[in-house]
């Protein structure tokens, strides 16, 4: 039976996320979320539409009345769920290919799941007996995606991107539609890629995961800036006027510096998880920016931001998290603001970037094992630390095992590529020695 990730559940629709599995996972979400209402959206997966519907049967069985949004970004559907104030689900396999499908869950006001609620969830999947269907499940008379939009627009507090050309890349996931309009609305001249989804091509070599075509075409078109989302728009990957990639450290890092310049950066600090470049903590402590740092996950960042009242935090993928804006992270949001930044310094991202951070270079081998979650930790001590040894204070080594697949995840960062694929390969081995 699937378990709860790092971000939901996540399988091959049909195969390991069956309708069966969703009908008694909606059962589950009802029983422990409760509230009268529950909204569900999707992305565009071929596979979604059915998991919808056995989703939504399930929460009905349990007396709650469902709402379907349709196709709408994930963060779309936690705004819809914070302003409501009920729970909601997204169906989503976000950076996965088309036959993966996946569903996340929000409590009620759009928030993420804490491991607590998440464990309860499961000890009451399968535990339910078919029964009536007592709730009611409708579609939305108007299209969910349009406040959202509005919520996007206004996020700019009526400033606008007039000048500015950028080429978005929409993944042909649920940011298809909302991305083009926000921006074009905001009077950026938009270029669109990867917009005309078929329920099969959603991250097929393009998106945040494969900007490569995003990055030729800003430098064709001779735009300012390319935007890259993934299948849900949750995150999102920058390019530079010369079709350099800008990734989520960077992102977090120029955003930092700006509102802390603004005095908008809530208690100077930024919130990031262990597997951020060492070059971030080195450009932070030089402006004065606290690091705090989480186990891996967008949820766990949003959960430190919560506790410390702390309003930026991210990861390197592009999940970035602007908490007096939005419960969870949102790749349209950011990439707004990344341009909104851009407009009013009236520079180009390049620069941005570069006087941001410099990324030392880091190296990530995944090490393949029995079984997901094993520790190996223990194991490679003894390794782990002569590789810090030799590497001292001008490198850093992380060895964590994966949420999502059986696999143990290698990282390395030193002052040169050579030094740090010289260690990973050597720890690699280690890894794969007792496994």
């Amino acid at each position: 039976m699937l378990r709860f990730g790092t971000d939901g559940v996540r399988g091959v629709a049909g195969v390991e996320l069956t309708p069966e599995y969703a009908l008694s996972l909606g059962r589950a979400a009802a029983r422990v979320l409760g509230g009268p209402r529950f909204l569900v959206g999707r992305d565009t997966r071929e596979s979604g539409s059915l998991l919808e519907a056995a989703l939504a049967a399930g929460m009905a069985a349990e007396g709650v009345d469902v709402e379907l949004l349709g196709v709408l970004p994930t963060p779309g559907v936690a705004w819809h769920a914070a302003r409501d104030g009920v729970p909601a689900a997204m169906i989503s396999a976000s950076h996965n290919p088309y036959q993966d499908n996946g569903i996340k869950l929000f409590a009620a006001g759009g928030l993420k799941l804490s491991d607590d609620v998440e464990q309860r969830i499961e000890a009451e999947l399968g535990g339910a007996t078919a029964g009536p269907v007592s709730g009611l499940v409708r579609r939305r008379v108007f299209l969910a995606d349009e406040p959202y939009q509005q919520f996007l627009v206004q996020s700019l507090d009526g400033r606008g991107l007039d000048g500015i050309h950028v080429v978005v890349d929409c993944a042909n996931g649920a940011a298809s539609h909302v991305a083009p309009a926000v921006l074009e609305a905001l009077g950026a001249r938009v270029d669109v890629m990867g917009a005309e989804p078929d329920g099969r091509n959603i991250n097929d070599g393009c998106g945040s995961t494969h900007p490569e075509a995003l990055q030729r075409r800003v430098v064709e078109v001779g735009a300012d800036v390319g935007l890259a989302f993934d299948g849900d728009a949750d995150r999102v990957l920058a390019v530079d006027a010369r079709g350099r990639l800008v990734d989520g450290h960077h992102l977090i890092a120029i955003c930092a510096i700006d509102l802390a310049g603004r005095g908008l950066l809530a208690a100077d600090t930024v919130v990031v998880t262990v597997m951020t470049n060492l070059g971030f903590r080195l450009a932070m402590a030089e402006r004065g920016i606290t690091v705090v740092e989480t186990a891996v996950g967008d949820r766990y960042v949003l959960e430190a931001l919560g506790q410390g009242g702390f309003s930026l935090g991210g990861e390197q993928s592009g999940h970035l998290i602007f908490s007096d804006l939005a419960t969870t992270g949102d790749g349209i949001l950011s990439g707004l603001q990344v341009l909104d930044l851009m407009a009013r310094s009236v520079r180009p991202l390049a620069d941005l970037a570069a006087e941001a951070m410099t990324s030392l270079p880091q190296v990530l081998r995944n090490v393949k094992v029995k079984q997901r979650g094993l520790d190996v930790g223990a194991a490679v001590a003894e390794e782990v630390a002569a590789v810090e040894g030799e590497l001292g204070e001008r490198g850093r080594v992380l060895i964590r095992p994966s949420g999502t697949e059986p696999l143990v995840r290698v990282m390395v960062e030193a002052p040169t590529a050579e030094e740090a694929e010289s260690a990973a390969a050597r720890l690699a081995a280690a890894v794969e020695r007792v496994s």
